[in-house]
């Protein structure tokens, strides 16, 4: 079985500090997650549910070290959803913070360590995995989606080798988290990271808490990464005045940040001497699949870069023909040893093996300058970005429709989701609804009601020609 780091290599430096002062060494991090796997005993599947702190990060590197296939979720996830994917892939055991005991009381706990237990759940290995299989991600973790990305242990220590290599990382690293483990670009930080022996600062804190600042501050913190959102968020708290000595690089990806903010940023970090990396990336492709190098970051303003080492871009038109002008738009293909086996939708596909053979059809809309640099320009897929959570369109119309019957469509940009209705009796309780099923900041979404949603005469949405009424409410 593979592993991803050599925990060990890095003796008594230190791995993880927590944001109440708890630490851990490398030579811990590997003792406890081996004895963590001890407790399970063979392969298998088992749900972490994800936060920020030691004992998640315990679990999660002692699982993939030890052969064990981790399905990452987050510990807010609504319940009712969380039952339902444990009904779907029935893990043989589940890692969640203690407190969470009370949610499984048939379940008992076979191991704890750092305010995490061990539950075992009673379904006893019902589905093969596939040797290959080394982690589960879900695309829309917040909807519940049974669709996870099935990753390899290629996949995962390949793409944090080439970040490493690209952000120069070292071991006086000591970066802070601002996303959650679940989501595929935290925990792209996390892998890095830990290849280099760096040390992280892990905390649940917001950048809008005073705690995360001060924790930020004690701490040295040397970079941290943000979706568009995070980097709105920055500005509007005066960010630039801050005094971070130890701050030496920003990371962006997860959706596109306006030009004019894009350029902002890199010309603070210029100024203070701190990298601004600009990044693209999705879950299919591990993480990383494209950067701006940060002396790029102001004369190439709304670009996401050049690929990352050890992967290809190319663009190709409908035909499946590759377009080799500038500025010419079609569907981003990438490829690289980073493209993920492919997907699961239940328990029995997780002994499919590599379904991509590394080649990815992004769903992006880009195109390239004459100096070879990419820029996204649309997406040919129905899902969104919400402060950097992919949210699939057609799974929310689905979901509005099952606890509503009534008519709905769900549209919008990037951070800014409109739920498209017929029914004004309904309208208030929808939105409610899909907030307390995303738990996504209840900002990004707004119920718009009209007289009927547009078909054409197979019954499908003219999802263009809603358009109109949520560009209206923007303007």
């Amino acid at each position: 079985m593979n592993n991803i780091w050599e925990l060990n290599k890095y003796g008594s430096s230190l791995a993880l500090i927590g944001e109440s002062g708890e630490h851990i060494t490398y030579n811990e991090l590997e003792s406890e997650g081996e004895a963590l796997a001890q407790a399970v005993g063979r392969r298998c599947l088992a749900f972490i549910l994800c936060k920020n702190e030691i004992g998640s990060v315990i679990g999660y590197t002692g699982f993939l070290n030890n052969g064990i296939v981790p399905a990452m979720l987050n510990s807010h996830l609504d319940k009712d959803l969380l039952n339902n994917l444990i009904e779907k892939y029935k893990p043989d055991y589940i890692w969640a913070p203690a407190e969470e005991h009370a949610e499984f009381p048939d379940m008992e706990i076979k191991y704890a360590s750092h305010e995490y237990i061990l539950l075992e759940t009673g379904y006893k290995a019902e589905y093969a995995l596939n040797e290959k299989l080394a982690l589960l991600l879900t695309t829309s973790g917040s909807t519940g989606s049974p669709k996870f990305v099935r990753q390899s242990y290629v996949n995962i220590l390949n793409n944090a080798e080439s970040i490493v290599e690209y952000l120069q990382l070292s071991s006086s690293e000591r970066p802070i988290t601002t996303l959650p483990m679940n989501y595929t670009y935290g925990l792209s930080i996390i892998n890095s990271h830990l290849l280099v022996g760096a040390t992280l600062l892990l905390t649940e804190k917001t950048l809008m808490q005073k705690e995360f600042w001060t924790f930020f501050k004690e701490e040295n913190a040397t970079s941290f990464g943000g979706v568009p959102y995070t980097y709105e968020m920055l500005d509007k708290l005066r960010f630039y005045r801050m005094k971070l000595p130890s701050l030496r690089s920003m990371t962006q990806a997860g959706g596109k940040l306006l030009p004019e903010l894009q350029e902002k940023f890199a010309v603070f970090a210029k100024e203070k001497g701190i990298k601004f990396f600009v990044m693209y990336g999705q879950c299919e492709a591990t993480a990383r699949m494209g950067y701006l190098p940060p002396d790029k970051a102001t004369e190439k303003k709304g670009s996401m870069g050049i690929p990352i080492p050890g992967g290809k871009f190319r663009i190709i038109d409908d035909k499946d023909t590759e377009i080799r002008s500038p500025y010419i738009a079609g569907e981003l293909v990438y490829e690289g040893p980073n493209v993920t086996l492919g997907y699961a939708e239940c328990g029995e596909d997780l002994i499919k093996g590599d379904e991509n053979s590394g080649i990815l059809f992004t769903g992006d809309m880009a195109q390239f300058d004459e100096d070879g640099f990419y820029y996204i320009v649309g997406r040919k897929k129905r899902f969104l970005k919400i402060y950097g959570n992919r949210v699939n369109l057609d799974e929310m119309d689905q979901m509005i429709k099952a606890e509503f019957s009534v008519d709905v469509a769900t549209t919008g940009t990037d951070d800014h989701l409109y739920i498209i209705t017929t029914s004004s009796e309904y309208s208030d309780a929808i939105r409610d609804f899909v907030i307390a099923k995303t738990k996504l900041n209840p900002a990004a979404f707004k119920t718009i009601v009209i007289d009927s949603i547009p078909h054409n005469e197979s019954g499908k949405v003219l999802y263009n020609e809603l358009k109109k009424y949520y560009q209206e409410t923007m303007s």
